[in-house]
């Protein structure tokens, strides 16, 4: 009888997951915990278990755009997936953006919404993004202090009601420029006592949302961004129609394949201005920050997808006459894999809890400095690990990695936006300096960051909290030196900040270890610290390097 292969297959993702458990106990009351767990464990049996099924069962469907019905009538109507059907509900049910806003909860919130979304998401076919979108509009209207969008909106964007929840939608990418907003060329005029937009969005995510946050710029304002002014708009009337907006194709994307993207036309929208008629940018921060967030999750939730069903093909898959678990080599590379995902995973939920004590005003002022710098740092971080892990899970599955029905490519595919949305590795190592320019940021960092090194008292752990401490010496030194240099500055920000990223990584492997030691939780942890501070963790190079960069791409 011929051979075949097993394919991977996940059991419940809340109940196999260690260092998730370790670190609830760890950040969680016990008595959170104990209430909480059973929603967890629920979760977690549906994206190993069915909904993972039913992502595999639904691979080669995608969102399926109509522009026009039989009678020559303009409907743009976006067919979803059936996983995406799915998603709605339990998404609205479980409160996936709801729970942030839970006062019940105080500064756990934020950590309980990002731990159920950990556990889910991964069989959820990137319907975080909508998500990211819903929950960064909820925070920007709450901080723009407009009451009337406020009481409008906000109980529908976080409503557990899947027949009354809304989504949003984040559009500022045009033709002219991506990162860069301040060429936005929307324009809002004023008709009568409304506020209409005109303008092409070229890159706008969750299409199938009901209402958007976007720039645009009104008539007669200054260019640059302090011209620009952030506009709230609904997509549809009540009979589900789009309001003077088209949508211009579906855009053929290497990943994220079954989110729905779009190009729109806006063709006299109405729209609302949320907070003043300028600094649109400035006004629209807040949502970044929110998003920025979800693509760090988004990324660790990547990251064990890709071990867990890498582990669980090494016990099926026998090569040279033996599973794969049992070869050193192999189980080697897997061993660097769990470290960059469980650095990433610490660095992320740390990005999460500074973001849940700021929200309920339990953060101390070093707290919200240092959350400053670790959101632009956790996102790029590991956007860039999210990358690496997913084409080495590839590898690790050999041809079949390799082909797309059996839906591992997807995992490199949709891994790799992350380095991109919501502002790319440079454009955020570039935030990185800016964060530098406020007072105390620096600093906040260092101490904190030196402080969790500092806890390693096993003597297993003192060479890499070393590593670890030098490093960060070596960035303060590289940081003083180049202040002044602003062409160096800017040429060495992506290593300084990629450094700034592992250093924290590493520190709170560290730190998580020495606690699991004291706990008799095991020497799992102190592995993976140690396993971590052996790979690059100091990429900042000392030398001029600007003229040979020059010489090599002029």
């Amino acid at each position: 009888m011929a051979f075949h292969q097993p394919p991977p297959t996940l059991g419940n993702q809340y109940d196999s997951d260690v260092l998730l458990q370790e670190y609830l106990e760890r950040n969680l009351p016990a008595e959170l915990r104990k209430r909480l767990t059973p929603e967890y464990r629920e979760l977690g049996e549906l994206s190993g278990g069915e909904l993972y099924r039913l992502s595999l069962a639904d691979l080669d469907n995608e969102p399926v755009h109509t522009t026009w019905d039989a009678w020559g009538n303009r409907v743009d109507h976006v067919e979803v997936t059936d996983v995406w059907k799915r998603a709605q509900v339990i998404c609205a049910e479980h409160g996936l953006v709801a729970a942030g806003y839970d006062s019940e909860l105080g500064p756990y919130a934020r950590l309980h919404q990002h731990v159920l979304n950990y556990v889910v998401q991964a069989s959820l076919d990137t319907y975080n993004c909508p998500l990211a979108m819903t929950d960064g509009a909820a925070r920007t209207l709450l901080d723009s202090g407009n009451q009337a969008l406020i009481d409008h909106a906000l109980p529908r964007l976080l409503s557990r009601d899947p027949s009354t929840m809304w989504t949003s939608g984040q559009w500022m990418t045009e033709r002219i420029g991506g990162s860069d907003v301040a060429q936005t060329e929307t324009i809002a005029k004023q008709e009568g006592d409304a506020w209409r937009l005109y303008g092409t969005k070229w890159f706008t995510s969750a299409t199938t949302a009901d209402m958007a946050l976007t720039l645009a710029r009104p008539e007669g304002n200054p260019p640059g961004g302090r011209g620009l002014a952030m506009f709230y708009l609904e997509l549809r009337d009540e009979e589900g129609r789009l309001q003077n907006l088209h949508i211009n194709r579906l855009k053929d994307k290497f990943g994220t394949r079954k989110l729905p993207t779009a190009e729109l036309t806006l063709d006299g929208v109405a729209a609302v201005p949320v907070a003043g008629l300028e600094n649109g940018v400035r006004n629209i921060t807040p949502m970044l920050n929110i998003t920025r967030t979800w693509n760090a999750i988004a990324a660790v939730i990547g990251m064990r997808r890709a071990v867990a069903l890498t582990r669980d093909y090494a016990t099926k898959r026998e090569a040279f006459g033996a599973a794969l678990i049992d070869k050193p080599l192999h189980v080697d590379t897997m061993a660097d894999m769990v470290a960059e995902t469980q650095g990433a995973f610490l660095l992320s939920f740390r990005v999460v809890e500074l973001l849940g004590r700021i929200e309920s005003g339990e953060a101390s002022d070093a707290e919200q400095l240092v959350s400053r710098l670790l959101t632009p740092i956790g996102k790029l971080t590991t956007g860039k690990q999210a990358v690496a892990i997913a084409s080495e899970a590839l590898e690790a599955f050999g041809g079949a990695g390799y082909v797309n029905d059996t839906g591992l490519s997807r995992l490199l595919a949709d891994a790799q936006v992350l380095p991109i949305w919501e502002g790319t590795t440079n454009v955020l190592s570039l935030d990185t300096l800016r964060a530098l320019k406020q007072e105390g940021v620096w600093h906040a960092f260092v101490e904190d960051t030196r402080a969790r090194l500092a806890a390693a008292k096993e003597s297993g752990l003192q060479a890499s909290a070393e590593r670890g401490g030098a490093a960060l010496r070596h960035a303060d030194q590289w940081l003083s030196e180049t202040l002044s240099e602003r062409d160096l500055l800017e040429a060495g920000a992506r290593r300084f900040a990629m450094t700034l990223g592992r250093v924290a990584e590493l520190a709170l492997l560290v730190d998580h270890a020495q606690w699991c030691l004291d706990h008799g939780r095991g020497e799992r942890a102190l592995a993976a610290a140690r396993r971590f501070a052996r790979s690059r963790i100091d990429l900042i190079e000392d030398d001029d390097f600007m003229g040979e960069s020059r010489l090599l791409v002029d």
